[in-house]
């Protein structure tokens, strides 16, 4: 084990660290500045198998007709819009952490989809999509002859 000796600015953010990721969430990834205003992050988690493409996102409390899927030239969106629940008359609030407002998040799958024969569900407060894959997406094994 090596010792070093504690440095109490080595933690502290300098002045350019800061502007240059000011720059970077402002120019770069300007919907760094949605997450945190109109529209929240939304969550994704996405694999592909041998004949689907899975995507999941949490969307606790979400109705069905609360949230929008649109897939449109591989381009996966996701909208969901949850209204603020009304306050309990009389009642005084120590805790108010429930989410409302605009939840967005678009992903590019990976593969081409059947969206013909795609299915959406909600399992657990978890958004689940279901891709089939294009059959010309679809991996085929090919048998090798002998002469």
């Amino acid at each position: 084990m090596t010792l070093s000796r504690w440095d109490p600015f080595r933690e502290m953010m300098s002045l350019r660290e800061a502007m240059d990721r000011l720059f970077e969430e402002s120019f770069v990834r300007p919907t760094a500045w949605l997450s945190r205003s109109e529209y929240a992050g939304l969550p994704v988690e996405m694999y592909e198998t041998e004949k689907e493409v899975v995507v999941k996102a949490p969307l606790p409390g979400f109705k069905p007709d609360e949230v929008d899927i649109e897939l449109q030239n591989g381009v996966l969106s996701i909208r969901a819009e949850h209204k603020e629940e009304r306050e309990e008359k009389g009642a005084t609030y120590h805790l108010r952490e429930f989410r409302a407002g605009r939840f967005y998040r678009q992903v590019t799958l990976p593969t081409e989809v059947n969206a013909d024969k795609a299915e959406a569900t909600f399992e657990d407060g978890i958004l689940i999509l279901r891709f089939p894959k294009a059959a010309k997406a679809q991996a085929r094994k090919i048998k090798v002859k002998g002469k």
